[in-house]
């Protein structure tokens, strides 16, 4: 396993980081991932990842509405890890009373309520990296900065992070926090994979610049990049997130097509081409790959041993085209 600094910060974590999200309490009335895995299916996932030498688990509040973080934390302490060396992040946002007052959202309120909820949940004293899940329009944004920064100072946190939102709105968000001596964000969360490639332009080289880790979202967009176009998992037929998340198939299916005809060519499976793409780019901390399965880990991990040729890193980005940049996606 490769390790690398988090951002500008200290903290040395795998350049694969498992994304806890397929854990959780399964069934569409649990929560938006029907597909989930209940703690049995997910203990040879995690200790794959664990054995591989990845340190680096991200989860959420939201996902099956806390059940992921229950069991993210039930095997953080059951394989018995060492809590000094393993980077542990999750993240507040998204409602998790849905249609009740207060329900979600980043106020200084939820954020504080949500940490506790989370922490609890995790079994864990503290989390070594809080995000904000997406960015609240609702709420002043000096608030956010502030009720982070007191996440943070309360030791609940080490560090704080953000996910998927505008260029401008991430740097206004930085300079808040320097105007008034606060904790800065270190890493950014974002959607980046073959087929979605809009954060080159702003994003990621403002996090360059700022030396601000780039931890990647569905790094194979969903599955997408994994298979030949068209072919369907179990997953895939109960998966009603993703349908909204990756709306252009004409585009989209050239770039897979290319991903697949490179595959054949040199022999590793497309996921693994795909992220080999992405540990290419110097601006890429560690992507988070969400697994359903140990060998998927596995796979995953090899992909670090592969160097792709200019050749063959312009044959994948080649049928790119332009997509509309959205900033809930």
């Amino acid at each position: 396993m490769e390790y690398v600094k988090l951002g500008n910060s200290g903290v040395d974590v795998s350049r694969i980081c498992l994304g806890c999200m397929s854990f959780g309490k399964p069934g569409k009335e649990n929560g938006v991932f029907p597909w989930a895995k209940d703690y049995n299916e997910a203990k040879p996932i995690f200790k794959k990842a664990v054995d591989l030498g990845i340190n680096y688990f991200d989860t959420a509040n939201v996902y099956q509405m806390g059940t992921s973080e229950e069991i993210t934390g039930r095997l953080i302490k059951d394989l018995g890890l060492n809590r000094d060396e393993i980077v542990v992040a999750t993240k507040v946002h998204f409602d998790m009373r849905p249609g009740r007052p207060n329900g979600g959202g980043s106020s200084r309120k939820n954020i504080m309520a949500e940490i506790d909820h989370s922490l609890k949940r995790l079994g864990l004293d503290y989390v070594d990296l809080y995000q904000i899940h997406r960015l609240d329009h609702n709420t002043p944004w000096e608030e956010i900065m502030e009720a982070l920064h007191d996440v943070v100072k309360a030791g609940k946190a080490r560090y704080i992070g953000a996910s998927t939102m505008f260029a401008w709105e991430f740097e206004r968000l930085q300079n808040i926090a320097e105007k008034h001596n606060w904790t800065k964000f270190i890493s950014m969360q974002n959607q980046y994979n073959l087929i979605y490639r809009e954060e080159e332009r702003e994003m990621m080289p403002l996090c360059q610049d700022r030396h601000v880790a780039v931890v990647p979202w569905s790094p194979l967009a969903g599955g997408r990049c994994t298979r030949p176009w068209g072919v369907q998992t179990e997953r895939s037929k109960i998966d009603d997130v993703s349908p909204m998340v990756w709306t252009t198939p004409e585009q989209d299916k050239k770039v897979v097509d290319a991903l697949e005809e490179l595959s054949k060519k040199n022999g590793h499976t497309m996921a693994q081409n795909a992220l080999a793409w992405m540990l290419s780019k110097p601006y890429v901390t560690a992507p988070i790959v969400g697994t359903t399965s140990a060998q998927h880990v596995e796979e995953a991990v090899k992909a670090l041993e592969i160097k792709l040729s200019d050749e063959e890193i312009k044959a994948l980005e080649a049928p790119y085209v332009p997509h509309i940049k959205n900033g809930a996606f």
